[in-house]
C-alpha cells in the first residue's frame, strides 16, 4: 500500500476542497516528510495521478497571486471518498512493518466510528499473533538468536518489534475504550489541518514548480 496515496486523499477531504500547496503544507504540518515519501514532487504528482483515477475532481480557478496558470483546486468523489476509507481500514488491520502506512493510517483514525477503529484495532493485534506464529514456527525467541548465527538477530528484531506493536495497539483500545478523542459521529472533530493562509511552522521551504498552482 502507497501511504502517499491515503495521505493525500485524506487532506483534500478534510478541506472539502484545496489546492496542491495546502496539502503539502498539512503533510508538512503533520511532519509526514519526516516519517514518509511525502515530498513535494511526490504530492503533486499523486493529486494529478488521482484525479485522473477519478478520485479527486481537478477544478481551475482564478490565477495565482503570482501571475502564473490558474490554480488547480481538488475535491474527493465518491469513489474517492471509498477508495480512502478502503485504504485506511487495510492499513489499520494489516501488519506489514511499514511505519509510513500506521502512522497515515493513525492520522485518520477518528474519521471512522469509534466501535469500528475498536474493531479494526483488535483484528490487527489477532494478525500480528497471526504473523508472530509463522515466525515462531522457524524460530523460539527462548532458543537465542545464536543458534542462527548473527542472521538470528533478524527474527529476533522481527519478534521484538511485533510484540511491541501488539502492546502499543492494545495501549491504544484501552485509551479508545476510555473515551479518548472524537470520533465519527460524535460531535466536532480534532481540526488538523491549516487555515487558508495559516503559517506553517513546519515548512521545509524546498520549492517545486506546482507551488503557485
Amino acid at each position: 500500500m502507497s501511504a502517499i496515496r491515503l495521505l493525500v486523499l485524506g487532506a483534500v477531504r478534510q478541506h472539502g476542497r484545496a489546492h496542491g500547496y495546502q496539502v503539502r503544507s498539512d503533510l508538512e504540518y503533520w511532519g509526514a516528510h519526516e516519517w514518509s515519501h511525502a515530498r513535494p514532487g511526490s504530492i503533486y504528482h499523486a493529486l494529478k495521478q488521482l484525479a485522473k483515477q477519478g478520485l479527486l475532481h481537478a477544478h481551475e480557478v482564478a490565477p495565482s497571486t503570482a501571475g502564473g496558470p490558474p490554480r488547480t483546486e481538488y475535491e474527493i468523489t465518491e469513489r474517492g471518498t471509498d477508495e480512502f476509507f478502503r485504504l485506511l481500514r487495510e492499513a489499520l488491520v494489516s501488519y506489514d512493518q511499514k511505519p509510513d502506512v500506521r502512522s497515515a493510517a493513525l492520522g485518520f483514525l477518528v474519521e471512522l466510528p469509534r466501535a469500528e477503529a475498536l474493531e479494526l484495532l483488535g483484528e490487527r493485534i489477532r494478525r500480528i499473533a497471526r504473523w508472530r506464529g509463522s515466525v515462531t514456527g522457524h524460530y523460539l525467541p527462548e532458543d537465542g538468536p545464536g543458534r542462527l548465527g548473527h542472521i538470528g538477530e533478524i527474527m529476533h528484531y522481527w519478534l521484538h518489534t511485533a510484540d511491541s506493536d501488539a502492546a502499543w495497539t492494545q495501549g491504544l483500545i484501552d485509551r479508545l475504550e476510555a473515551g479518548a478523542y472524537t470520533f465519527a459521529g460524535e460531535g466536532e472533530p480534532f481540526v488538523g489541518v491549516l487555515a487558508e493562509g495559516q503559517e506553517n511552522p513546519y515548512a521545509t521551504g524546498e520549492r517545486h514548480p506546482d507551488d503557485e498552482r
